[in-house]
């Protein structure tokens, strides 16, 4: 029953994935968790990284906010997840199961600590994936240097408790399939100025890295 089932949802994927790049549109889907934390906050981050896109890059972007929910199948309709919050997350098995099949059939995650979901997010990315570590990427690492170059890695977005930002994957093979920004904070960059009131440096920044992130999951 559990293989027919997942037979079905790789026929769901690469049915949606074909029509999403049939309509030639790049889109980005905000990931609904359970646990509790505020996977909705910052609404405005992917529409204005959207933007930026559209105007510094060739690529054709559907610049809306859309969201998907782990529970559902809908996660298979867009080859690019965001994940972010300030509290719990919790993935069922089946949800574990569901995200697995997504990232192994060229979904790509990435994931941004909005502060405080550092502890969760480790402790449920090994339901998705027990056996592959989180690794720090080096900083000639391709997504750093794909557009922009972030010779230092992510870019120091917020403060949080101070610490040097970092940038963390999860690889299938070759394949980077999780990317996870600490103490980085970029999508807090990409909201509307009066969000976070952070210097139009720092948004520049945040959007030019997002920008790479956009680039590096169409091309990986």
């Amino acid at each position: 029953m559990k293989l027919r089932f997942y037979i079905l949802l790789l026929f769901l994927f690469s049915l949606n994935i074909n029509a999403q790049t049939n309509k030639g549109f790049f889109q980005i889907a905000r990931l609904k968790y359970n646990g509790g934390g505020d996977w909705y906050n910052d609404p405005s981050a992917e529409v204005n990284l959207l933007n930026y896109v559209k105007e510094h890059t060739s690529v054709k972007v559907n610049a809306e906010y859309v969201f998907v929910d782990i529970a559902t199948n809908d996660i298979f309709s867009y080859p690019f997840l965001f994940l972010t919050g300030h509290g719990n997350i919790l993935f069922s098995d089946e949800e574990a199961n569901r995200l697995r099949t997504y990232l192994e059939n060229g979904g790509f995650l990435y994931v941004d600590d909005d502060y405080g979901l550092d502890k969760s997010f480790r402790r449920e990315i090994k339901k998705i994936f027990p056996d592959n570590a989180l690794v720090e990427l080096p900083f000639n690492y391709k997504l750093y240097h794909i557009f922009y170059n972030f010779n230092s890695g992510p870019p120091k977005i917020h403060k949080h408790n101070g610490k040097p930002p970092q940038g963390f994957g999860i690889f299938l093979g070759k394949r980077l399939v999780v990317y996870y920004t600490y103490e980085s904070n970029p999508s807090d960059g990409w909201t509307d100025p009066e969000v976070h009131n952070d210097p139009p440096g720092k948004r520049e920044e945040a959007l030019k890295f997002g920008t790479n992130l956009v680039l590096f999951a169409l091309t990986n």
